[in-house]
């Protein structure tokens, strides 16, 4: 079976921005498993996967627009102290998530803590990389009707 919208693929993948040091790769035995056709990995990997089947080894390297997008200035944003919780920790370099005003969750960078504000980063950490993936496509099957209901692959042991 050929990787097409509405299978469910597993890959093996190590994904690296060009000077080959790994940032990012599955588990060994434990490949990546999504839905195909549904915007679950980045848009450039899933284009250059289509009609692959199990084996399949590739090289596929994602420009940014079909990545994380392109690096947004107006995505850094400075905010008043007291819009965060008294009690939260905040430093340069971590990862905060909010709620924002749909209910969904969004992650963000701190990038600096002044006296009485926070310099905050909503861009992807990968937003203007061009990112460079080894992708092996272990395998592929049909959706089952659940899996197409609820927008994603089911694994074992998969509950709701």
């Amino acid at each position: 079976m050929e990787i097409a919208k509405d299978s469910v693929v597993a890959i093996d993948y190590r994904l690296h921005l060009g000077d080959g040091k790994i940032i990012d790769e599955s588990d060994p035995g434990d490949p990546l498993v999504y839905l195909h056709g549904y915007e679950q990995i980045v848009p450039g990997l899933e284009q250059a996967l289509e009609g692959k089947g199990p084996g399949a080894t590739l090289k596929v390297q994602v420009s940014p627009e079909d990545g994380y997008g392109e690096y947004d200035p107006d995505g850094v944003e400075e905010v008043p102290r007291e819009d965060f919780p008294p009690d939260m920790e905040l430093e340069a370099g971590g990862i905060v998530t909010a709620t924002d005003e749909e209910g969904d969750d969004v992650d963000f960078l701190v990038k600096e803590v002044r006296s009485k504000t926070v310099v905050v980063d909503f861009n992807h950490p990968l937003a203007g990389k061009t990112l460079h993936f080894e992708v092996t496509v272990k395998e592929v099957r049909a959706a089952t009707k659940e899996e197409l209901e609820h927008g994603h692959a089911h694994g074992p042991g998969h509950e709701h």
